[in-house]
Order: C-alpha cells, then structure tokens, then sequence
C-alpha cells in the first residue's frame, strides 16, 4: 500500500445541486505534476457557470506546485464569470494557497487609437514633465545646500574624487572630442567652400567655420558627447550604488549622498567642460584650415590672417561662458536619474536612456536660450 506522501493525487467529482463539488486526495506535489494536470483538466471540463467548490481537507501533501495549479484553475476561471471555492479543514493549506500568488495577466484588447487617446497621451506627458520639472528644481535644492555645506565645512569636500573625475572626463575624453571636431571641421569648410564657390567667394569660408566652431559647433559638439559618455557613466555609477543600497549606508554613516557623490561630479564637469570646449574648438579650426587649404586653395597664412581679422574676443568667450552652464545641467540631470534607479537591471537602462536623451535635449535648449540671448543683446 502506498504511503500517505506518495500517494496519487485524486479528484473525487460530483455534482451538488447545480454547484459541481470536487474533494481532492492524496499528494497534490511536484512530483506528481502529469497527473495533477490531468485531475484539473477534469475539474475545467465538469465546470459550469454555476461554480465550484473544491474542498483540500484530504490532501495528504500540498507543495507550491499544487497550490499554484489551483490558484491558476480559481484565477483563470474567475475572469470567466464562473466562481471557484479553495477550502480546507487544514489551516496549513490556507496559508500556503494564500503565499502562492498567480501572475496570469489576461491579453490587452486591441487599442483603436482616436482623437481622445491622442489627447490622453499629451496629458499625461504633460503631467510627467512637469514632475520632472518640480523634481529637478527640489533637487537643484539639494545640490545647492550640499554646495554651501562644502563651502562652509571644506574638510567635507573630496578633493581626491573631484581630481579623478577631471582625469575622467577631461583628460580621458579629450581625444574622442578632438577627433569628432576635427572631423566636423573638416565637413562644414568643405561644404562651406563648395557653395561659396559658386559665388566666387571662397575666402569666406574662413569667417563662416570661424564664427560657427568657436559660437557654436565646439561647445554644442563638446556638450553631447560629455552627455553621452560622462553623463550616462554618472547616472550607472550612482544607479549601481542605488541598487546595491551603498547610498543608504551612505545615509546611515552619517554622510550626506548629495556632497559626496554629485557635488564633486558636478564641479568635475563644470571645471572639465570649457577645458574640451577650448579643445574642441582648436581642432575644428585645424580641421577647417587642412581642407580650406586643399579644396579652397587658402594658404595656412592667410587663413589665420584673416581669422584673426574676422575672430574678435567675443566670439571665443560665447562658447566658453555656455559649457559651464551645459556642463551643470548635464551632471543635474545624471545625478536624478541616478538616484531614481529602482532595484532591478531594467531599471537602470532605463534611467540611463533616459539620462542621455534628456541631457542632449537640455543642452540643445540651453545653447538655443543662450543664442537669442547674445542676439537680443548683440554681443
């Protein structure tokens, strides 16, 4: 005679006026898990709108198995309209049908969008950036405190981080920006030459990548690859920290994330950024000088002579007075979707993707403010 644990799961099934009544038996375990399948597809097919009731009070052994295959019979039922009963006289049944929880999303109808969901969507975007905003200025809060902290107590500042993280982004990044300006330079004198050329004004090729690498290209060029390899590095830095609960030992030690995890970030950005600006700027003149000398002709001479007749002051420090303000908004933005890193690996390429497309976006807003701004005051 088999013993009790190995007994075979069984299905006693009859009808109870309308109501169909099923008394289990037996061991409703892993191990017998063909035979379970089959008992419930019995059950399924006795099923009427009327219900059921099944009743546990004789099931000698019940791992999870069993009562995650009932939980799905009552849940899968259930969103039928038919109404399903789990009972038992062992209160240890109970507390096991209870743990297992059955995850059996139902398939999402077919959306038809229209007029109204199209208008749903903006809504809720709308609402989602103005969260982002009121979370960015409460943030900014922070920072700005935790930066007075460090100024008023410099014992509390890190100066060993705030110099690896210049080494980082600056000294690391430099060669990726010189090349990518070089490069950029090279393009736009090409073009810059080939339209001009039709105007027989070739020589002022050297105004146009002049005042456009300098204004523009170098701290625009400069801002979006530091968004994108600095930035996201800050954001998966603090996101890895996040997850492993580091910045809540921060917390419990006493020591206050924001100045000693994002100010010296933010600072390494702000001190980096019109560094590989001046870099980058350097690199797109030599690239344009190179191809203004082969496609257009322009001696090396000439085109510094009149670089320089053209270039005045201004134009050199517009570039360099838009990367520290670039450079704050891109180590804001890193640092909040670092901190809003949940638990999970999804989680964090999120926050990340996300980091990178708000912080080119910002850069392409603030260096667009800062255009009409020189223009409105001419300079």
């Amino acid at each position: 005679m088999a013993s009790l644990d190995t007994a075979e799961p069984q299905a006693t099934i009859r009808d109870d006026a309308g109501t169909l009544a099923v008394a289990l038996a037996g061991s409703w375990s892993a191990d017998r898990a063909p035979r379970i399948e089959e008992l419930i597809g019995e059950i399924t097919e006795g099923l009427t709108q009327a219900g059921a009731r099944i009743d546990l009070s004789d099931v000698t052994r019940l791992d999870t198995l069993g009562a995650y295959v009932l939980n799905r019979l009552k849940a899968r039922q259930e969103q039928d309209g038919v109404d399903i009963e789990l009972v038992s006289s062992r209160r240890e049944h109970g507390i096991l049908l209870a743990e297992v929880q059955v995850h059996d999303d139902p398939p999402k109808p077919h959306r038809h969008v229209g007029p109204i969901d199209i208008l749903v969507d903006i809504g809720e975007g709308v609402v989602r950036f103005g969260r982002d905003m009121v979370g960015g200025a409460m943030f900014l809060g922070e920072v700005v405190v935790g930066s007075i902290s460090v100024v008023l107590g410099p014992r509390k500042f890190r100066g060993p981080s705030l110099v690896n993280q210049i080494e980082l982004i600056a000294f690391n990044g430099a060669p990726i920006i010189m090349l990518i300006s070089f490069l950029v330079g090279c393009i736009v004198a090409q073009q810059g030459i080939f339209q001009l050329q039709q105007f027989g004004a070739s020589a002022f090729v050297v105004n146009l990548t002049g005042i456009l690498i300098l204004r523009e290209l170098a701290v625009l060029l400069t801002s979006i690859m530091i968004a994108g390899r600095s930035g996201s590095a800050f954001t998966a830095e603090i996101g890895s920290m996040k997850m492993r609960e580091e910045i809540d030992a921060l917390r419990v030690m006493g020591l206050d994330p924001i100045e000693v995890l994002v100010v010296p970030r933010i600072l390494a950005l702000i001190i980096s950024l019109p560094i590989l600006t001046f870099i980058s700027a350097m690199a797109g003149l030599v690239g344009a000088g190179l191809v203004s000398w082969l496609y257009g002709g322009i001696g090396v001479d000439t085109f510094l002579a009149r670089l320089q007749s053209v270039i005045t002051w201004k134009h050199f420090a517009v570039g360099l007075i838009k990367a520290p303000f670039m450079a704050f908004v891109i180590g804001l933005i890193a640092s909040i979707e670092g901190l809003a890193v949940k638990g999970s690996a999804e989680s964090l390429g999120r926050q990340v993707t996300a980091s990178v497309v708000k912080a080119i976006f910002m850069v392409i807003v603030v260096d667009g403010l800062f255009a009409m701004f020189f223009a409105s005051i001419e300079f």
